[in-house]
């Protein structure tokens, strides 16, 4: 009866450190996410205190609402406002404490990455920001206004046009949020490239394809159905495809040469 029980106690004594090791990524998973769930309620009751100036701000670029009635959008329910508002003030809130929940991320994943690996992840988390905002920004100053043109002239000789400002923030901030989004593809394909889950090759190969989702991407990202506004999705998306192959270049080379040098050290 001894052999086993001591079998089993080195047994348990083994699992042991996995177990507290499992415990404590999960305590510091859980922290991480409190610190980043409670940087994004701060950010929000931030902007919700500034949610006229930032709902003034997201509907600048619809000049076309001067020809409405009133020249400004209406609400049909008594919750819809702030509904609005508050939707408006969760990604603001979310956008501006973006820069605090990936260092978090980082923090939480470079214990497992290499010094190269890490050395990348701290060059890319600004680069993925700045992107971002660029993504955005196109939405807004280039993409938004000529969408927007459309929707409200379309019809209008038949019918009076009455915006609802919940339609109209929803459209807005989807629009920002996915452009961001898909301006992100030059450097996920680079970080994907440099671990080596993508291959350049691959990337030019499949050309075609890329073109294809790039306009079905383009009719489900703009709120119209009007061909120009979808051309002016899809062929940034093409560029970005073709900018992010290049770096995908790059960052195949980079992962080549590193590891024949880590090879050559070996020997």
């Amino acid at each position: 009866n001894l052999i086993p029980k001591n079998l089993l106690t080195l047994r348990m004594e083994k699992k042991m450190p996995d177990e507290q090791t499992l415990r404590d990524h999960f305590v510091e998973l859980r922290n991480r996410l409190t610190k980043s769930a409670i940087a994004v309620v701060i950010t929000t009751a931030i902007a919700f205190v500034f949610h006229q100036q930032i709902l003034e701000i997201l509907m600048k670029p619809a000049a076309d609402f001067t020809s409405l009635p009133n020249s400004k959008p209406v609400y049909t329910s008594l919750t819809e406002f702030l509904g609005t508002a508050m939707k408006a003030s969760i990604l603001v809130g979310f956008f501006a404490s973006l820069p605090f929940i990936l260092w978090q991320v980082v923090k939480f994943s470079s214990p497992g990455l290499n010094s190269s690996e890490k050395k990348y992840l701290y060059f890319l988390m600004p680069v993925v920001i700045v992107v971002f905002i660029m993504g955005a920004s196109f939405g807004y100053f280039i993409l938004f206004p000529p969408a927007v043109k459309f929707l409200i002239n379309f019809g209008s000789d038949i019918a009076t046009p009455m915006i609802r400002i919940g339609n109209y923030i929803n459209l807005m901030l989807s629009l920002l949020f996915w452009m961001g989004i898909v301006f992100e593809l030059p450097v996920v394909l680079f970080f994907l490239s440099r671990i080596g889950v993508v291959k350049p090759g691959f990337l030019s190969k499949n050309r075609r394809w890329a073109i294809v989702i790039a306009f079905i991407l383009g009719a489900l990202i703009t709120p119209t159905l009007d061909p120009v506004n979808q051309i002016f999705v899809a062929a940034p998306i093409i560029v970005l495809y073709e900018l992010g192959i290049i770096l995908a270049k790059i960052g195949f080379k980079i992962r080549t040469k590193n590891r024949s040098k880590a090879s050559q050290v070996r020997e």
